[in-house]
């Protein structure tokens, strides 16, 4: 099931899966950077939070952080835990976080995505992302998805 995160029994896994699948593919984070652990809850109190798990109260298997400014949704981090990958639980997560988009007038999507992650940029250019810009700096491309039939 795709259910809005709950910090007291969904935070614990989820800061594992940053730690443990996103972290590692960052050019400009390492896994045991405190900071970056210490700023994981103030980027949580900003937005919203979808989980993949079994229940309403099931350890996450994944998640995706999202906000949105203006007419654009932002989508911050998308991780499924490498056990339950290759079921659609990434495509219903970002299809999930879309939809809220859309509930709320947003015409685009825009996320980063870390160059090494080519598993990501196809899930990616699949669901109809394109690339936009590439950052060799952070070592990321930038990708965009219209959302609505106007331009932004």
């Amino acid at each position: 099931m795709i259910r809005a995160r709950n910090p007291k029994t969904d935070d614990t896994e989820i800061y594992r899966l940053i730690q443990d699948e996103l972290i590692p593919m960052s050019h400009t984070a390492h896994p045991l950077d405190a900071q970056t652990i210490r700023d994981l809850p103030i980027r949580f109190r900003r937005g919203m939070t979808y989980v993949a798990a079994e229940g309403k109260t099931s350890k996450p298997y994944g998640f995706i952080r999202f906000e949105i400014t203006g007419e654009i949704l932002y989508l911050d981090m998308l991780v499924v835990h490498p056990d339950h990958r290759n079921r659609q639980w990434g495509r219903k997560l970002l299809l999930a976080a879309e939809a809220y988009g859309l509930s709320r007038n947003c015409r685009a999507s825009r996320l980063f995505v870390d160059q090494v992650n080519t598993k990501a940029q196809n899930l990616y250019t699949r669901l109809g992302y394109q690339a936009n810009q590439y950052y060799p700096e952070l070592r990321c491309y930038e990708m965009i998805k219209q959302l609505a039939s106007s331009t932004y």
